[in-house]
């Protein structure tokens, strides 16, 4: 990871706000906030998680903010050796670390149609892409939610660089 010195919570909040308002599903907008530091081309990352808007393909399962946060975890807290158990023993308690503080700022769920107050129902919605009207971003608490796992992230990676 390629880490800025002005490395800004506030800032990356609000690039992930307007990432969304531009039309990227959460975790694309997510991840895309931060390609110059995983060095990722935005072309990559916005193919890669593509499929994750919508609680991953409109299934309204694991929210998309908080797959960009567990991709995420991986760039920061990385396990590529499944012989290294310390490693993906580290990955795996940042992702929990990151899963009690989204669930704190949203409501206590991961899962996007709690998040989004939908029924329960186990019916699956079409795969169209809802419209992004006005009145879309008004009923729709998503940007913000993507906003606030950026500033989670970046409040990490600062917290990491200083060790």
């Amino acid at each position: 990871m390629k880490i800025p010195n002005n490395l800004s919570p506030t800032e990356r909040e609000q690039i992930a706000i307007e990432n969304f308002k531009k039309g990227y599903n959460c975790c694309q907008s997510l991840l895309l906030t931060f390609s110059d530091i995983i060095e990722l081309s935005p072309e990559i990352i916005l193919t890669i998680s593509s499929g994750f808007g919508g609680g991953m393909g409109r299934l309204r399962e694991v929210c998309g903010s908080f797959s960009g946060m567990v991709a995420m975890a991986g760039f920061i807290s990385p396990a590529t050796d499944p012989t290294i158990k310390e490693a993906r023993t580290k990955n795996y308690a940042l992702v929990q670390e990151f899963a009690e503080k989204f669930k704190t700022e949203n409501g206590g769920s991961i899962i996007c149609k709690e998040l989004l107050n939908l029924k329960k129902d186990n019916k699956t919605e079409s795969p169209q892409p809802s419209d992004r009207t006005k009145e879309y971003y008004q009923k729709r608490p998503c940007a913000k939610i993507v906003g606030t796992s950026a500033k989670i992230i970046t409040e990490k990676i600062i917290e990491m660089s200083q060790i």
